[in-house]
């Protein structure tokens, strides 16, 4: 499988840009204006989409990731500096025992199946996220080493009803299934990845 990851750095200054930022579902239309329209409904899917919004020292950065070539022209004239590149190399190079680098900002959470909350989806903090996340390592391909956890600002929607709330897990680990990791990658890890949730980013570490 084929994959690009386009890193988008929004000028602020851009009106459209700053209006984006404010609401994650305008965030989703603009990343699936890279893709092709005509995807059906299950477009994202169809092309492999999933996106990350880091925040940085120098401002946000979109990092977005498809299994289809992105055409960035497709974004407004002066959005933001744009750069792409093949990731297929490293999906590729993924062998058992590898050491990486991982980042992923996760939507953790759980159903409840009893209390207030029965039925329904919570997020989890804390040291239940960290659980969250080693499990889900352990069944996507890696062996955790480190981890160092952050609460994220939520993924929230004002045009559509969206609220994820986020956790950034970083940190280093070894590749104990390269088949599972390189699906992980392709298809992310976990609830809201319409949203801007599951991205998983690994690159080899010394």
């Amino acid at each position: 499988m084929t994959a690009w990851l386009t890193r988008i750095s929004p000028d602020l200054r851009h009106p459209a840009a700053r209006r984006d930022l404010r609401d994650i579902t305008a965030v989703h239309r603009r990343v699936m204006s890279l893709v092709p329209d005509d995807l059906g409904d299950q477009a994202r899917h169809q092309a492999g989409v999933l996106f990350r919004l880091d925040h940085t020292t120098t401002g946000p950065v979109l990092l977005v990731q498809t299994t289809m070539a992105p055409d960035p022209a497709r974004l407004p004239d002066s959005y933001g500096t744009v750069q792409t590149r093949d990731i297929t190399p490293l999906l590729n190079a993924l062998t058992t025992g590898m050491s990486v680098h991982y980042r992923i900002a996760a939507n953790a959470s759980k159903r409840a199946w009893k209390g207030d909350n029965a039925g329904k989806v919570v997020a989890l903090s804390g040291p239940h996220a960290e659980q969250w996340w080693q499990r889900k390592a352990d069944t996507h391909g890696l062996t955790l080493r480190h981890m160092h956890t952050q609460p994220q600002p939520a993924a929230v929607g004002r045009a559509t009803p969206v609220r994820h709330a986020i956790t950034l897990f970083e940190g280093q680990a070894f590749i104990s299934n390269p088949d599972q990791a390189r699906a992980a990658i392709l298809s992310g890890i976990g609830r809201g990845r319409s949203f801007g949730c599951g991205l998983l980013s690994l690159a080899p570490a010394p």
